[in-house]
């Protein structure tokens, strides 16, 4: 997502400098002072790479009109010793006992939500702006395949359990994709159910991605969390794909229920909404996309906060 902004604001003309990694791509100018991701290399300490890596920013930010953050709560604690106005998008809470650095610098520093759903009651905040996917990496497919899709993380916040039990209750064949990020949940809740109707292909790359989300019947995103975005759900209905997903957190703000996919509560409505999927527009699911969940669209609200700020 940071990726995409990224290269959204330099196609839009302007100057932007990359602080990230030594091995990242970007059209932009890109200053690093950590050569790979600490989970890139092994043995490398975490804290430290942060310390250089925020720091290099900060002591450069007197070169910028803007200081836009990714990087969570620990770089809020320099902005009151630089000029710079900054702008903070968070992107999920880890725990409420990261609250007291936000509410700290709140009004000080402008801060984003990606959802409406995941704004927090004590902090204020300067903009909601939604993730934006590249459209163009997405090509829409009119007529699609019979089979359901799980693509995500195999853990327990994700569903893939129940995604298991909505294909085998609707009698269709599932593609299960993503890492494992839970090695214990997936031996235990996913590897013994594998079978013809229920396969499960690994992780999924771009092209791969493209091809498995675009040729699905639909995607099941049956989250056992409160989501903040999910970008799964936009880029399937870029290719055209509906998705069926668990009512919570942000679900309500992506999913135009019964246009668009359906919120529901549980497996059982789940299997039920399978059913109707015939009955929604694949290239309604493609318009949304593109008119809220575009690089484009997501550029242009950052611009005008920008502005706005400046």
């Amino acid at each position: 997502m940071a990726s995409n902004l990224c290269e959204g604001l330099v196609a839009a003309g302007h100057d932007v400098t990359l602080f990230a990694t030594g091995d990242s791509m970007t059209t932009g100018r890109l200053d690093a002072v950590v050569a790979v991701g600490y989970e890139d290399q092994p043995g490398q300490d975490a804290k430290v790479l942060e310390c250089l890596h925020i720091s290099n920013v900060m002591e450069r930010a007197s070169e910028f009109d803007l200081v836009h953050n990714h990087f969570d709560f620990l770089p809020l604690t320099y902005s009151r010793l630089i000029t710079t106005p900054m702008v903070t998008t968070i992107h999920g809470f880890s725990s409420d006992q990261i609250l007291p650095v936000y509410q700290k610098y709140d009004g000080h520093v402008n801060y984003v939500s990606i959802s409406m759903a995941n704004r927090h009651a004590s902090l204020s905040y300067a903009a909601n702006i939604y993730n934006g996917i590249s459209v163009g990496d997405f090509e829409f497919t009119e007529t699609p395949e019979d089979y359901l899709l799980f693509f995500g993380r195999i853990h327990p916040d994700k569903g893939a359990a129940e995604a298991i039990d909505i294909a085998l209750q609707s009698g269709r064949e599932l593609i299960m994709a993503g890492i494992v990020q839970d090695r214990r949940y997936f031996e235990e809740k996913v590897e013994p159910r594998l079978s013809d109707q229920i396969r499960y292909v690994g992780s999924a790359g771009p092209e791969k991605r493209n091809t498995l989300l675009g040729s699905a019947a639909c995607l099941l995103h049956p989250i056992s969390f409160d989501e903040p975005f999910g970008l799964s759900v936009a880029e399937s209905m870029c290719c055209g794909t509906p998705v069926i997903a668990f009512n919570r957190g942000s679900m309500p703000e992506l999913i135009e229920d019964g246009k668009t996919g359906f919120l529901v509560h549980d497996v059982d409505g789940a299997a039920e909404a399978v059913k109707a999927l015939s009955n929604l527009d694949r290239m309604a699911c493609r318009t949304r996309a593109i008119a809220c969940f575009s690089t484009e669209k997501m550029v242009a609200d950052y611009m005008e906060l920008y502005n706005r700020i400046l």
